[in-house]
């Protein structure tokens, strides 16, 4: 059947919305009331960051007596608390976007949440959706959960459900378009209308429409102007068109003048100076130019009305916990242990995250060898201490975090190396290590081995830190230390060798793969501090490996088609990067988006797909954009059966072609995923539910979104490119 072609207003630079909107009400009418005991200078005092290191936290704001608003907190990170000890340093975003299971990234979301309030922090800052990760080597995609929009887009609703429910503020940054850190401090991101709202702006949507407490402006510019003083992309897109209720904080010191950032939507300056110079651009700057009339009093009092609506969103105004006894200054030392059984979690994520790209003649899981050669310095704790470069900022032994604003510091850290031994002592198998990165000592531990374990990294970070030449963004992709070298040298010797691989994002892995005796590839990804163990999981068959890549790996890095620039970026991919680029240009990846492999095996059956509902849907604002927007239109099932040799989970994927009314349309699009455990020749029902906003492009020039005429094509599948089923949605 023809379908209609149903479109609704957009919710832009016409429309305002209402404050209030949601389950914002109650916070709204407190917040309210408590702004009218305030004094400006009160008002002022809240926007307005005390200024580097004059709190326990990376940002303070002071206490309000008058309504018992307390000395607030924001600190890192999107992993962990930051600069505090006795706290769980989780996976990476990366590794966590790896397991594709939303029961996770809630957990994640809600051990991380309860954590940062029994050490006092207000607002944890993270969730990562900016980068999205357009540029392979982007220093900080690992913050985020992958550069797939719907993907990273169910991460970030979940985890932020999480952290809120536990009573922390969570804060989705960095917004928007900071994609590298070259440059990030004077870069305009220049992204036409369509994409920003398909690919970069859509993971920002679903954090809004989880209530997500505030959001955070970036360094660089969008679109000529800075993100921080942009009203296009704060008033217009976030507040007015998505309907966000929170509250929008600076990046530190992302923050340029004083009337241009108050007026274009920003809420919150921090650190309040520029790092610790006693030059602010609010406090007694922003009361001058609100006496003078260039900043209205109506935008104060939105900005203290947002962070209070904020505040009391998730219960912050009663009983919550007191910063005590420790500061980011002091090496976070004299806290409360906050970790409870959180190690559980974290090595559940690392082991769920971790992608088997090759397996051949079931090389693994491994059987009780009578002897392995471990090999690599990334298969040991650094011998200085996990924790001895600032921010990580080294990549000395194992790699289980990038380096930058974005870590938190190891309670302890399990290397593989000593986990693979406890293993290989109840197994009663020798093992012989090399731990460093010398190919000739390689391979004379490798010479005797019936298997031979490599141990190989590629690190990144932010760009304040630069680590063996790398400036935040990576100068290739390729493994650092010369690890192809390593893995050559072992490989040309034993004919059991498998590759271990930890790495912030893609590399190019044909050196390796070129050699026969590589007979296992394991992806195990930014893995936090239960690294061993979680591999040890994996290695050894305890649990099926079940996670899925949330990036394609290419076969030359130019298939990707983007990469770091020196100046501004005209974005000129514009809808097409990773899988999306592939498939539209018919190359072949070497491992496709949404790969990896299991112990069992699958079968996909049963494909029903419901009828398309026309119904028009209401345009009403909403947090995250036009209530109709997230109507279900139609339901699309599945079948999946376990018809391997061993239990363990599947990730079945949904992805979605537009009807050709649509213009120039990536060929497949992620719109859902489900993953199931199954025990041996169990079988289970999985079912899709497709909102309007999964079927419909953006129209630039209409300014709305459009649910294009015509049938769309449903693939249903175990990745991008091993699609099972195929059917019709009309």
């Amino acid at each position: 059947m023809k379908l209609l072609s149903f479109s609704f207003l957009a919710l832009a630079t016409s429309t305002h919305a209402a404050p209030g909107d949601g389950d914002w009400a109650t916070a709204y009418s407190k917040a309210k009331t408590a702004l009218a005991k305030l004094s400006t200078a009160n008002k002022v005092s809240m926007v307005t960051g005390k200024g580097w290191m004059k709190g326990p936290c990376v940002g303070n704001v002071a206490a309000v007596a008058a309504i018992g608003f307390p000395e607030l907190c924001l600190q890192d990170g999107p992993l962990g608390v930051r600069y505090a000890q006795q706290v769980t340093a989780f996976p990476a975003g990366i590794t966590t976007g790896a397991t594709w299971d939303t029961s996770l990234f809630y957990a994640f979301g809600n051990a991380l949440g309860a954590e940062a309030k029994a050490l006092g922090v207000h607002v944890q800052l993270g969730p990562v959706a900016g980068p999205l990760g357009k540029i392979p080597t982007g220093g900080r995609n690992w913050e985020g959960f992958s550069n797939d929009p719907y993907l990273s887009g169910v991460a970030m609703a979940n985890s932020i459900s999480g952290m809120q429910a536990a009573g922390v503020q969570a804060c989705a940054k960095h917004y928007l378009g900071n994609e590298q850190e070259r440059l990030r401090d004077t870069q305009s991101a220049n992204i036409d209308d369509r994409t920003t709202h398909e690919l970069y702006l859509w993971p920002f949507a679903e954090a809004v429409r989880s209530n997500v407490s505030s959001v955070m402006c970036s360094y660089n510019k969008l679109n000529t102007t800075w993100a921080c003083e942009s009203k296009a992309l704060l008033t217009d897109l976030l507040k007015n068109e998505l309907d966000f209720q929170g509250y929008v904080v600076s990046d530190w010191n992302a923050q340029h003048t004083t009337a241009g950032s108050a007026n274009a939507g920003m809420d919150m300056s921090m650190p309040g100076d520029n790092f610790g110079d006693n030059k602010f651009l609010w406090g007694t700057a922003l009361t001058n130019a609100l006496s003078s009339n260039q900043v209205p009093i109506s935008r104060l009092d939105d900005m203290v009305t947002r962070i209070l609506a904020a505040w009391y969103l998730v219960g912050q105004d009663t009983n919550y916990p007191k910063v005590t006894g420790w500061t980011s200054w002091n090496g976070g030392k004299g806290g409360p242990n906050v970790q409870g059984d959180h190690k559980t979690l974290a090595r559940k994520i690392a082991r769920d995250g971790i992608v088997l790209l090759k397996n051949t003649d079931g090389a693994l899981p491994l059987k009780k060898p009578a002897s392995l050669a471990v090999v690599g310095y990334d298969s040991i704790v650094n011998p200085q201490g996990a924790n001895v470069c600032v921010d990580r900022g080294c990549n000395n032994g194992t790699l289980a975090m990038g380096w930058g604003s974005g870590t938190a510091d190891f309670p302890y850290l399990i290397s593989p190396l000593d986990a693979i031994k406890a293993q290989a002592s109840n197994d009663g198998t020798t093992v012989t290590s090399s731990p460093n990165d010398v190919p000739s000592s390689a391979a004379s531990a490798a010479s005797s081995a019936a298997t031979a374990l490599v141990f190989i990294n590629s690190d990144a970070g932010e760009g304040y830190i630069t680590v063996e030449g790398n400036a935040g963004d990576r100068i290739n992709l390729d493994p650092w230390h010369s690890g192809n070298a390593l893995v050559s040298a072992v490989s040309a010797i034993n004919k059991k060798t498998i590759v271990v691989i930890h790495s912030v994002g893609p590399l190019i892995l044909e050196p390796i793969l070129s050699s026969p005796n590589v007979i296992a590839v394991v992806w195990a990804g930014i893995p936090g501090q239960e690294s061993g163990n979680a591999l040890v999981d994996i290695l050894y068959g305890s649990t099926s490996p079940s996670g899925k890549l949330p990036y394609t790996i290419a076969q030359k890095a130019s298939d990707y088609g983007t990469a770091v620039v020196n100046g501004d970026d005209s974005y000129p991919e514009g809808l097409f990067i990773d899988y999306r680029r592939f498939d539209k240009n018919n190359i072949a990846p070497r491992y496709e988006f949404g790969f990896g492999l299991s112990y069992t095996t699958f079968d996909y059956s049963a494909l029903t797909i419901s009828p398309l509902s026309t119904a028009q849907g209401s345009t009403a604002p909403a947090p995250g954009g036009p209530k109709g927007l997230y109507d279900v239109l139609a339901t699309v099932t599945a079948t999946l059966t376990n018809n391997g040799t061993v239990p363990g989970a599947e990730i079945a994927q949904l992805y979605i072609g537009l009807p050709s009314s649509a213009p120039s349309s990536p060929p497949k699009q992620l719109r859902g995923f489900s993953k199931v455990f199954l025990e041996v020749g169990g079988k289970s029902s999985i079912s899709f539910l497709l909102r309007r906003k999964d079927l419909s492009y953006w129209d630039s020039a209409a300014k709305k979104w459009v649910l294009p005429s015509g049938a769309f094509n449903v693939w249903v599948g175990a990745s991008s490119r091993d699609l099972r089923l195929t059917g019709m949605l009309a």
